[in-house]
């Protein structure tokens, strides 16, 4: 996945996620999921990136550009991972999962939260810190 940079990525996602809530308002996972394209992984890695960027807002199950209300679920499971991956140095996504007690869905949004902090890195299905 070090095809582009992981932040390239999933800025990527986020944008085309924004895109679409930006013209067809609120809007729900799958809609949003068919809408862009994107596999559930990228959905919730750009979703965390709109979350730490405080974009965009969950209503029971439906998305919309608002300021965020993922602060708590997504900035959380962000700090988990960061520390996971301080003390561990890398790690795969079902280490990830396992050691943060949280979702894929939680994790992956968590990566997208830590990518548009320039955080991270991925490569050959391990996550690291960036340590630039």
């Amino acid at each position: 996945m070090l095809v582009r940079n992981l932040t390239t990525k999933f800025g990527e996602n986020a944008g085309k996620i924004w895109n679409t809530l930006y013209h067809a308002g609120t809007t729900d996972e799958n809609q949003l999921q068919e809408s862009t394209k994107l596999s559930k992984k990228e959905l919730y890695a750009g979703i965390g990136w709109l979350a730490r960027e405080n974009k965009i807002k969950k209503v029971n199950d439906y998305y919309q550009l608002e300021s965020t209300n993922l602060t708590d679920s997504v900035g959380t499971t962000a700090g988990r991972v960061y520390k996971i991956l301080d003390i561990w140095d890398e790690a795969d996504i079902i280490t990830l999962k396992k050691l943060s007690n949280s979702s894929e869905e939680n994790v992956f949004a968590a990566l997208g939260w830590l990518a548009k902090e320039g955080k991270i890195q991925h490569e050959n299905g391990r996550f690291t810190l960036n340590k630039e």
